[in-house]
């Protein structure tokens, strides 16, 4: 496979630049994994002015995309879920050329799966599913039944995610294998959803209740990359909070995350006089016997 994909790559292996090069090859025809090409060849660059480029190519009958990213981009990906498909290309990857051992230390960095990371994850996925649970509760309320269980949808997909993140993995494209193996309970949750016979809204009425148990199991985990920030201070405004370079992967989500938090005891609310008749600026701080 090398030989063959050789004239693709060869000239990244003479440029300074370059850190690594690696290749994932289809297990079968249009794979979500490959992005529907028949190889993926992923090379990891130093720096560039654009951080990532791609390009097609076709040699034998074969597809080829070519990945060039740079180690802050691949980085911001692998932190973040910005990217997930990358995190797959290198644990799956097979090696062509590396610097200085650089492939191999990504990958055992991708396999220990820090905590500080694995705590940004989970909160990332965890702002999610709590905004996907909200909408289709409300949706619900409103008599849109098929909207509301595509929401419930999103929100079992995050709750896989959230749910392979605890284990200490990476959460991949086919996720709800992961979870099958690793949390039955979860799995059966989301078997019933798809195979039950009952009516959709009776479906939908017992699925949110099922799902609002199930995050408020995994609050204080999903939300615990928030509550340490929150932790370094006594006191937040939601405009601190908003402006805090650690909580910026989240930060579409972080009203809804905080909104939760409040509300189910984890936060104290500080109401502040502000500007203005009868106006309050809503301060938070960690309640020293939230729920655990």
């Amino acid at each position: 496979m090398e030989k063959f994909l050789r004239p693709v790559y060869e000239r990244y292996t003479k440029d300074v630049n370059t850190l690594g090069i690696l290749y994932v090859e289809s297990v079968r025809p249009h794979s979500p994994l490959t992005e529907n090409f028949d190889l993926i060849l992923l090379v990891i660059i130093e720096e560039a002015d654009n951080p990532w480029c791609a390009a097609h190519y076709e040699k034998g009958g074969e597809t080829i995309e070519v990945n060039i990213v740079t180690k802050t981009q691949l980085t911001s990906w692998i932190d973040t879920s910005g990217y997930r498909r990358a995190v797959e290309w290198i644990i799956n990857g097979n090696i062509i050329f590396e610097r200085n051992g650089y492939v191999k230390q990504l990958k055992a960095q991708l396999q220990n799966f820090p905590r500080k990371k694995r705590n940004l994850r989970k909160t990332i996925d965890f702002g999610k599913l709590l905004k996907s649970f909200y909408e289709a509760k409300e949706l619900y309320k409103l008599g849109e039944h098929k909207d509301a269980y595509s929401k419930i949808m999103n929100a079992l997909h995050y709750l896989a995610r959230l749910t392979v993140l605890e284990k200490g993995f990476y959460p991949e494209v086919m996720v709800w294998n992961q979870v099958k193996n690793i949390d039955i309970e979860v799995y059966k949750l989301f078997e019933e959803f798809m195979l039950s016979e009952e009516e959709l809204d009776k479906k939908i009425e017992l699925m949110l209740l099922a799902v609002d148990f199930m995050i408020n199991n995994r609050a204080t985990s999903g939300a615990l990359h928030l509550l340490e920030i929150m932790e370094t201070k006594d006191e937040w405004s939601y405009a601190e909070l908003k402006k805090h370079p650690d909580t910026k992967a989240y930060a579409l989500d972080l009203s809804v995350i905080v909104s939760y938090l409040a509300e189910n005891n984890y936060l104290d609310v500080i109401r502040k006089v502000s500007n203005g008749d009868n106006l309050f600026e809503l301060t938070y701080k960690v309640r020293n016997d939230s729920p655990s």
